[in-house]
């Protein structure tokens, strides 16, 4: 089913910004924020309820008397939208509702095809979904694609994709899948949409304007988000720190430990069996993390030095214990913090890993359409 795009006002996106940076506030406390009138606030709020992209709380009853107020926020009714992420042999799917909120997570094996086949499989997936979780009737924004790649075309259509997606580099991707799932079509590099993942669901709203999400997938990419912004730089491809690690060279990337333990003898061919054919290779693991961890260093300290972030987070498919033993030897080596010559209050930077795992891209895809119904980008 075909849905009208969503058209909202300067002023109401700055108020839906509101709600969605700061909580839940009162109109009245809407109007003092934004400094514009309560008679104004009162129009934009009645027009956005009317759309259902924003509800009332209930009633807080005020210390003294007077009227209770009446806390607004984000309706999680206000529509839905998919996202989709590949990893090594694996499809992650995540369906959001207008407020942030989770509805579907699901991560299946998938055969490698062309991007024509992968339309058709993401088509029936969808629908399913849409029937599993009776969303049937509601307000569908589109669907987001996480590329493991840049662009190659400012207009985002066309992308450099990994090697190991045969068919996929130079290929009209948002023509093909819009063809396919008759749907509005965002696609970003899937580093990028890590960062708004952990922007939105993360716990970075609020906490800082710039953070770093650092993706290892099938490539190794930064995602860069300030002011609530995806820095996406001249023609795209802002965070490609890939370049530092040349493809014929080990990297500290998903498919560089998983071609690590092949050559070691280990049985593992995708994300699909990594967990049942690792064990008895956890020394192989360990050097690699070693590896990983020093390879790494430059490239946080520089990113540090560059833009100050208020947050650098590592995301990647791999299971937990290994990201939390790459992140745990990275925060032991010589991470700079501060200027070292003058007294500092910023203290040392600390390398966090992300709780979203492998998750973090398909979510991160499935709020692009979101997210853009009230940001410019």
């Amino acid at each position: 089913m075909r849905y009208p795009s969503l058209t909202l006002l300067d002023e109401e996106k700055r108020l839906l910004w509101q709600l969605r940076t700061h909580g839940a506030q009162s109109r009245s406390t809407l109007a003092a924020t934004l400094q514009i009138s309560n008679s104004a606030v009162t129009r934009l709020t009645k027009a956005l309820a009317a759309q259902g992209l924003l509800e009332e709380m209930p009633s807080e009853a005020l210390p003294a008397r007077g009227r209770p107020t009446v806390p607004l926020r984000i309706s999680a009714a206000g529509g839905y939208a998919f996202g989709l992420a590949l990893y090594a042999g694996i499809l992650e799917i995540a369906v959001v509702d207008y407020a942030g909120g989770v509805i579907a997570l699901t991560s299946e094996a998938i055969e490698l095809t062309d991007p024509a086949g992968f339309a058709r499989h993401v088509d029936r997936r969808i629908h399913e979904l849409t029937l599993e979780h009776r969303l049937l009737g509601r307000r569908l924004y589109g669907v987001g694609f996480s590329a493991p790649g840049p662009a190659l075309s400012r207009d985002g259509n066309r992308w450099s994709i990994v090697r190991n997606l045969p068919g996929w580099k130079d290929a009209p991707l948002r023509d093909i899948f819009a063809e396919t799932l008759q749907l509005p079509i965002w696609i970003e590099n899937d580093a990028t949409a890590a960062a708004l993942a952990e922007y939105y669901l993360g716990g970075l709203i609020g906490r800082c304007t710039t953070a770093i999400v650092i993706l290892l997938g099938h490539g190794v990419g930064a995602g860069i988000i300030h002011e609530g912004r995806l820095m996406r730089g001249e023609a795209g491809g802002a965070g490609e720190i890939g370049m530092f690690y040349p493809g014929d060279r080990p990297r500290p990337t998903t498919l560089d430990l998983i071609a690590t333990l092949q050559a070691a003898g280990c049985g593992v061919d995708s994300l699909a069996n990594f967990a049942d054919a690792i064990p008895g290779y956890e020394a192989v693991i360990d050097r690699w993390l070693e590896r990983a961890a020093d390879q790494l260093l430059q490239t946080v300290n520089s990113a540090i030095a560059w833009l100050e972030p208020g947050a650098i987070r590592l995301m990647s498919p791999l299971p937990t214990p290994i990201m939390q033993g790459l992140v745990e030897r990275l925060n032991r080596r010589d991470i700079i913090w501060g200027d070292h010559s003058v007294e500092s209050d910023i203290g040392r930077y600390t390398v966090e890993m992300s709780l979203l795992g492998g998750a973090g891209a398909a979510l991160g895809a499935a709020l692009l359409p979101i997210h853009a119904t009230i940001t410019r980008n």
